[in-house]
């Protein structure tokens, strides 16, 4: 294992919390996570949830008022039903519901179920959460927070969001499986050995799902469980695949992109690397690719392998990274660096830097 894979989980596992001794709060070691609607952007940072106004670029709200050890967030946050739904990884194990328009929480009380720290968003269906958490269960809330079912226990470390397609939810773990479920039933109906970790969520197709992991491939799994490699990569594949009609887009650490056809089942270009390892997931918007890169990097790419162009998202904080997925919004692609002198940042189809935000103090 070298250096670079070491400093990526040791990022994640060991570095939750430093205690300051000048203020006595908690600083937060985890990159953010990130999710948006038509007018505001939801960025989690560790102590706080904060809703950004996509035409002001201004802070709405933050959640919580002040840092604190039971308030630490690192999962992006789901928008459904009205509801911004979150896990912490403070030291409650909260897992909230806020309201998206005022970040006032809407439920009485939070969910304190869970043995651990939340990691993973969850998925909703049908009036139902399904929330896994790094103790190795599946928690099924209603929207009002309260157990529906008995939690699924299914083993390992849970990091990532479930997926849903038609009635099967498949859920990844760093214990190397991949669980289908029945959602009409919550039964386990099959569960497939990757050999190695799988950190990020699988991309729905049809009749199953496309994985990456630590065996450092991309395989498809079909409802039934049946397991196939389909492409390799040069180190591990952290981010979730994506889907493009007939083309499938990933990256590894070793800085790679990769484009593959499903067709033809080979690869459309010898693999592009651009700048430093890849964590975060491609985005596919129109005509091209965006990646970001933990050398904070922030490119686009053609559908030819072209790179159209590369920006240095934060030149001024030399120890900026991203391991965030941007998010597109409207015109425009936000991209969350980590370490860096503003925590949010928008940019055009063209590369231009339209705004960034720094909350106030």
């Amino acid at each position: 294992m070298n250096i670079k894979k070491i400093s990526l989980i040791a990022l994640l596992t060991l570095g939750a919390f430093v205690l300051s001794a000048c203020s006595g709060k908690t600083a937060v070691n985890t990159w953010p996570g990130l999710a948006a609607d038509a007018e505001r952007a939801y960025l989690t940072t560790g102590s706080f949830i904060y809703a950004v106004d996509l035409k002001t670029h201004k802070e709405v709200w933050r959640y919580p008022e002040s840092a604190d050890g039971k308030h630490v967030y690192f999962a992006t946050p789901v928008l459904a039903n009205g509801q911004l739904l979150i896990g912490s990884e403070g030291t409650n194990n909260a897992f909230v519901s806020l309201n998206p328009e005022t970040g006032k929480e809407t439920w009485a009380e939070p969910f304190l179920g869970a043995k651990s720290k939340w990691i993973a968003s969850p998925l909703v269906v049908n009036d139902k959460i399904y929330a896994p958490n790094t103790d190795g269960f599946v928690y099924i809330l209603d929207m009002d927070g309260k157990p529906v079912a008995d939690p699924i226990e299914l083993g390992g470390a849970l990091w990532s969001a479930p997926v849903i397609d038609d009635h099967l939810i498949y859920i990844a773990s760093l214990d190397h499986q991949l669980h289908i479920l029945d959602a009409s039933t919550n039964q386990v109906v099959a569960t497939v050995d990757l050999g190695a970790a799988i950190p990020s969520s699988p991309a729905v197709a049809e009749g199953g799902v496309y994985v990456g992991s630590f065996a450092s491939n991309v395989e498809f799994i079909s409802a039934t469980g049946g397991q196939s490699v389909l492409a390799g990569a040069t180190n591990w594949v952290w981010g979730t695949p994506v889907l493009d009609g007939s083309v499938l887009y990933y990256a590894d650490l070793d800085g790679n992109v990769y484009s593959f056809d499903l067709i033809g089942g080979k690869q459309n270009w010898d693999a592009v690397k651009p700048d430093g390892p890849i964590v975060a997931s491609p985005l596919v918007v129109g005509d091209q690719i965006y990646v970001a890169s933990e050398a904070g990097a922030f490119f686009a790419l053609d559908k030819d392998a072209k790179i159209v162009w590369n920006k240095v998202v934060d030149s001024d904080s030399p120890k900026a990274t991203i391991y965030t997925t941007p998010v597109a919004a409207g015109d425009l692609i936000l991209v969350a660096p980590y370490k860096a002198k503003f925590l949010l940042a928008a940019y055009d189809a063209d590369g231009k830097q339209a705004w960034t935000f720094t909350p106030e103090k």
